[in-house]
Parts: C-alpha cells; sequence; structure tokens
C-alpha cells in the first residue's frame, strides 16, 4: 500500500503561538504514525511562490493522512494554526 504525505507551505505570522499549534497538532500525529521528513529548515525556490516554512509529513497510507487532517485532535490544533499563520496544504498518495 503506498503511502501517504502532507506537504505544507506556511507562512508564520507569530512564531510564539505557533508553539501551541504544534504541541496541540503533536497528539493527533502520534495517533496517525506521522513521520515529519521536512520540517522548516533552508529552502530554495526554483519555480512559483514560496512560503516561509515548508512541510513534509509521511503518513502509513493515504487514508491515514485523511484521518490524521478530520481528526478532532487536528482540528483543534488547526483552529489555532489559522488565527497565527497562512498555510497551503495537500494530501499526496505516494508512488509504490
Amino acid at each position: 500500500m503506498p503511502k501517504g504525505y502532507w506537504i505544507a507551505h506556511v507562512d508564520v505570522r507569530d512564531p510564539e503561538r505557533y508553539k501551541d499549534y504544534v504541541a496541540t497538532a503533536k497528539p493527533a500525529f502520534e495517533k496517525f504514525g506521522a513521520r515529519f521528513l521536512a520540517r522548516g529548515g533552508t529552502w530554495e525556490g526554483l519555480e512559483g511562490t514560496g512560503r516561509g516554512r515548508n512541510v513534509v509529513i509521511e503518513f502509513p497510507s493515504l487514508q491515514a493522512a485523511r484521518d490524521c487532517y478530520n481528526s478532532p485532535e487536528y482540528q483543534a490544533a488547526k483552529a489555532i494554526r489559522t488565527t497565527v499563520a497562512q498555510a497551503d496544504m495537500i494530501l499526496v498518495e505516494g508512488a509504490e
């Protein structure tokens, strides 16, 4: 079964409050088997519009990635994130 991925591009407006988002999201990520492949760090724009923070999270499956996003645990974190950051997020199914 192919893995699933969250790919997020984020501009953080309030770094201190963003820490609350990270802490609140942690239980959802643990529950659904998330593994961070990229979490911030140095990046280089090649084409299109970039954002200040880029995140790639691997899940055991696309369904696990979807279930994590839709979970009550993550939705509580999302409520914080939307007040302190602007994000573009997609779900992607991995190649077999």
